[in-house]
């Protein structure tokens, strides 16, 4: 907290007429940071396609139909 204090009495110190130019710094500065800590947040690394090719088979039993019950519990039933 000092430190905001110390920031707050040197912009008491400003000439009314330059705290617009202060506003704007500090504003961009702001936006800035918030910025870079969404694109570090957002940041995901894709996996490459076909990672585990020839490492798994797909089952024939895949792709018969399902039974009644186990649709009835895919269902909520």
């Amino acid at each position: 907290m000092i430190l905001q204090e110390q920031i707050i009495e040197e912009i008491k110190q400003i000439p009314s007429d330059k705290l617009a130019e202060i506003y704007d710094l500090i504003h961009y500065f702001r936006l800035g940071v918030t910025q870079e800590k969404q694109s570090q947040k957002v940041t995901v690394k894709q996996r490459p396609i076909g990672l585990s090719k020839g490492k798994f088979q797909v089952p024939p039993s895949f792709f018969e139909p399902l039974t009644d019950e186990m649709l009835d519990a895919f269902e909520g039933k």
